[in-house]
């Protein structure tokens, strides 16, 4: 998978994205990051991209012919992506389903806008698709872009050391990850449940299905209705659902 980012920070993004899982990937040829500093792209001798927007406003724009430059110039290297993707709080809303469907791709491209977003026209004859990453504002696109990079690298063949990583993570099924723990078994009294000491591998998948299906329906309702849950699993919910204090998220929310 090769990610390519234009960016006016490009060494964010590189320090970034320099560590752990991602460099390992980067090191073994399973992604390739490539920054592209949009000022290398003006035309003038201070290597300004933005200006004041016409009619007025608060803040400057980035201006449109130095990201084309930019765009163009990638194209001209032989990137042939299809999808040019501009981190704005305008866009589709990342969730699992976007980000599979992100990782499909054999290269992606990003633009990271900064002060007040980028002239229309960018956006207009450039861009295939915005992309959020929650309803908020941030300084600019180069933190939105590290997490989309951080998720899509995922799900490349190779980037995760145990091919089931993916698959029971939270979101996975449209349910949340069920609750884990790890030595020592008895920490300040509390203990771990039985069963995971068990070594019974079938009631360890049973229990940790259950776990994940009441936790996601305590913490996050509104996934199950699109959880493929058994009757006698739905029923559970119910009952559950019925029987949860109204502080329980209050509470330590270990479920037992």
């Amino acid at each position: 998978m090769k990610f390519h980012v234009l960016t006016l920070f490009p060494e964010q993004i590189e320090k970034g994205l320099s560590d752990s899982i991602l460099k390992k990937a980067m090191d073994k040829g399973l992604i390739s990051l490539n920054t592209v500093n949009i000022r290398d792209y003006a035309e003038n001798k201070h290597f300004q991209v933005d200006d004041y927007p016409f009619g007025g406003g608060a803040g400057m724009l980035m201006q449109a012919p130095p990201i084309f430059r930019a765009y163009r110039d990638l194209q001209a290297k032989g990137v042939k992506s299809k999808r040019f993707i501009y981190m704005s709080p305008q866009g589709r809303t990342l969730n699992q389903e976007i980000v599979k469907e992100l990782a499909a791709e054999e290269e992606l491209v990003f633009l990271c806008g900064h002060y007040e977003g980028v002239d229309e026209r960018v956006l207009e004859e450039l861009v295939t698709e915005e992309l959020s990453i929650g309803d908020y504002v941030l300084t600019g696109g180069e933190l939105a872009v590290m997490v989309v990079i951080d998720a899509v690298s995922r799900y490349v063949d190779g980037v995760l050391s145990n091919d089931e990583s993916t698959g029971d993570e939270s979101f996975e099924q449209n349910l949340l990850e069920y609750p884990q723990y790890t030595r020592p078994a008895d920490f300040e009294g509390r203990t771990v449940p039985e069963v995971l000491l068990s070594g019974h591998h079938a009631k360890i998948k049973e229990f940790q299905r259950r776990q994940a299906i009441l936790r996601t329906a305590r913490k996050r309702p509104d996934l199950l209705a699109k959880a493929d849950l058994t009757p006698v699993e739905r029923e559970m919910v119910h009952k559950y659902l019925e029987d949860l204090p109204m502080n329980a998220e209050a509470s330590s929310g270990l479920i037992r």
